[in-house]
């Protein structure tokens, strides 16, 4: 049989992955060297083993699209601060009641930017009301405690 020259069939690459929207947010939060994470429809962003945010800019269900805040499990979203702090937020359409501890601050509200801002620097003050650490992180965190 003669040698046939190999024929290389091109590998076709993927299509790079879009980088996070709303880069001013990751700006705002530089100083605590945030992770970006690709989740669901959006990106996550944990500071530490702490979830945040997750943002979102989709064709589908552009209702949702903007920064979703994750709150706290001691976090009352029924309390005046928190609707004087976002008075944007609402829930996020797709998830329903299913979800309660994530809101929505809509990318076409008139103060997304300000308000985004304004949970960045709550971030960076720490504020007891934003962020949770999710189960998955939790059971990684025991796995590196030592035992007694």
């Amino acid at each position: 049989m003669p040698n046939r020259p190999k024929t290389t069939v091109p590998r076709t690459s993927k299509p790079k992955r879009k980088s996070p929207p709303y880069p001013f947010i990751l700006e705002a939060l530089a100083p605590l060297e945030p992770e970006v994470k690709p989740m669901f429809s959006g990106y996550a962003v944990y500071i530490g083993d702490k979830i945040v945010f997750m943002l979102r800019d989709r064709p589908t269900y552009p209702e949702d699209n903007g920064l979703w805040l994750v709150f706290s499990e001691t976090a009352d979203l029924a309390h005046p601060s928190i609707r004087r702090d976002f008075p944007s937020l609402r829930p996020i359409g797709r998830l329903g009641d299913a979800i309660p501890h994530w809101q929505l601050l809509p990318a076409d509200g008139p103060n997304f930017e300000s308000e985004s801002l304004h949970a960045c620097e709550l971030i960076l003050k720490h504020d007891p009301r934003l962020g949770r650490i999710p189960q998955s992180r939790q059971t990684k965190s025991r796995k590196n405690k030592p035992t007694r």
